[in-house]
């Protein structure tokens, strides 16, 4: 969720758009956007959320009394002001919902479980060669029941669902990876999703790896005002988001913000996906080359080592080719910002910010607005987390735009 300038009240901060009604049959709504106000802007009284939605006191107080008895908020130290009763300040239960999230990447996976303020409760990580259907479903179901036994029977009731961000068409990638061919067919006969679903008796919901990670910057990262950004994730493969107006954007065919296909120019002449050049893929051929196993890539993102030479050229590539892909966005929509983030240490990261910087510099952008370039805020476990936004956004936000696919 976006906010603007912190000095600003709840009431300036809100869309004009996102208005209650008072109107019956309306109540899920305006519970929903209750809770996205107190996630934006932190512990709000009652009369807080009345002057900025527009609903009546009294529609308010039935609101917050019916999320406070549902466990979703906490009431918070009251207030005193000069005159009048004391105003109660109303804040997220962080026990009041959980969040399970799985990333199944093309060199591990991951499950996170968070509660209802998006605190890792649990992490957990299964790296691979390749990725397999049954191994998945069986780290899935295992680490679930790890997660679970982590909280009380209370706190298990309270599991809201299951997202799960991983490449669409994952089948497709056999040889980018170097995995068998008949291994990675076996995901096209698969319905994951659906194998889940019939396991667990909360909902499961399905997006793309990139896109989720951009809507877990959007939900979770640190607020910076910014509504419309274009977003890059730098994994195995480059992949990314598109955010318009404080919602992410995925387009009718949930492809949207597929930057990894955009095409960029090399220094042979040559155009070239930009997956072909920034990925972390390539930086494990170019040590592969050299005879070094870069497996620890994968293993180890918060500390990659001692890299070497290889790591030099590959940010030099690897930021020119990001520098014309963030030009070329900014030449259609005209975004405040370009986020990159990535699985890898946050001082590589910073590295290849500031050099992506560098490389718009040494571009003709006349007539352009550039937006300004800077670092993800959420890091290495942003499709984990993304996916965990999932059922967050569906089941209690509005605003969030995580069209989340659900069969």
């Amino acid at each position: 969720m976006e906010v603007g300038n912190p000095r600003q009240g709840p009431s300036e901060l809100l869309d004009s758009r996102i208005r209650g009604t008072n109107q019956s049959g309306m109540r899920d709504y305006n519970e929903r956007l209750a809770l996205s106000l107190v996630r934006q802007h932190g512990p709000l009284a009652k009369s807080d959320i009345a002057r900025t939605t527009g609903l009546s006191a009294q529609t308010v107080s039935v609101i917050m009394r019916e999320l406070e008895a549902e466990g979703l908020l906490v009431r918070q130290e009251p207030i005193r002001g000069r005159i009048g009763q004391p105003s109660v300040p109303m804040a997220l239960n962080p026990d009041g919902a959980y969040f399970l999230g799985l990333k199944i990447g093309r060199r591990s996976a991951e499950l996170v479980l968070i509660d209802f303020l998006g605190n890792v409760r649990s992490m957990q990580q299964f790296p691979y060669r390749y990725p397999v259907p049954q191994a998945t479903v069986e780290f899935v179901r295992n680490g679930i029941a790890r997660a679970r036994r982590e909280l009380t029977d209370e706190q298990a009731t309270r599991i809201a669902g299951l997202g799960i961000a991983m490449p669409f068409e994952l089948w497709n990638w056999a040889d980018a990876i170097n995995a068998p061919r008949e291994a990675m067919t076996e995901w096209r006969d698969r319905n994951i999703q659906a194998e889940l679903r019939a396991e667990f008796d909360f909902p499961v919901y399905l997006q793309n790896d990139a896109t989720a990670a951009c809507g877990a910057e959007l939900v979770f990262g640190e607020k910076t005002g910014v509504r419309d950004f274009v977003y890059f994730y730098i994994g195995a493969f480059a992949g990314g988001g598109v955010v318009l107006d404080g919602r992410l954007f995925d387009g009718p065919s949930g492809n949207a913000g597929a930057l990894g296909s955009m095409p960029v120019p090399c220094r042979d002449g040559r155009m070239r996906q930009l997956i072909d050049i920034a990925s972390i893929a390539m930086l494990e051929k170019m040590l592969n080359r050299r005879g070094v196993d870069g497996s620890h890539l994968w293993t180890s993102p918060e500390d990659w080592g001692d890299v070497g030479d290889d790591l030099e050229a590959w940010l030099d590539e690897a930021s020119e080719a990001l520098a014309y892909a963030i030009v070329s966005a900014a030449s259609v929509i005209d975004f405040e910002a370009a986020v990159i983030d990535g699985w890898m240490p946050a001082a590589i990261r910073a590295r290849l910010v500031a050099a992506v910087s560098g490389a718009i510099a040494k571009i003709d952008v006349e007539g352009l607005r550039l937006p300004v370039v800077r670092e993800g805020t959420v890091g290495i476990h942003a499709r984990a987390l993304g996916a965990a936004s999932l059922p967050l956004s569906e089941r209690f936000l509005i605003g969030a735009g995580l069209l989340a696919k659900r069969n």
